[in-house]
């Protein structure tokens, strides 16, 4: 059984406990598999260890705010890359307004008021837009 397997710019390792035919894999086959992960050293590059510190916490506001860029993103507001041309694509736009309404929904009587307030108005928002962006 091949441990490592390369594709288009990923490593794939098996870390399961139990092989092929169902059999616990021995001590020696999972030390193996967990001695190829490269440890950190402090040589890395800034970008490279630094990397999984760049993004905001994980929050509801923070959910919310990613969703309400991404449909700004597809009224065409800002390009993909910078100095690249930027799209409309009005179908992806209301498919992320249609996700915050229903997050919206799931999540009534379970948010605090700054919460509820935050989705209600960038909903109230992007959906104005939607209309003017349509008409």
């Amino acid at each position: 059984m091949e441990e490592e397997k390369k594709g288009p710019g990923f490593v794939v390792k098996d870390k399961r406990l139990f092989d092929e035919e169902g059999k616990e894999r021995t001590q020696e086959e999972k030390l193996s598999s967990s001695a190829e992960e490269k440890p950190l050293t402090g040589k890395e590059s800034p970008n490279e260890s630094k990397q999984e510190y760049d993004y905001p916490q994980v929050n509801f506001t923070n959910f919310v705010l990613s969703l309400s860029t991404s449909a700004l993103f597809h009224f065409g507001d800002f390009p993909e890359h910078e100095g690249g041309k930027t799209e409309k694509n009005l179908p992806a736009a209301k498919q992320t307004i249609d996700i915050l309404d229903m997050l919206n929904e799931k999540t009534k009587g379970n948010l605090d008021k700054n919460e509820s307030s935050l989705i209600q108005g960038v909903l109230y928002e992007l959906k104005m837009r939607y209309v003017k962006e349509k008409a």
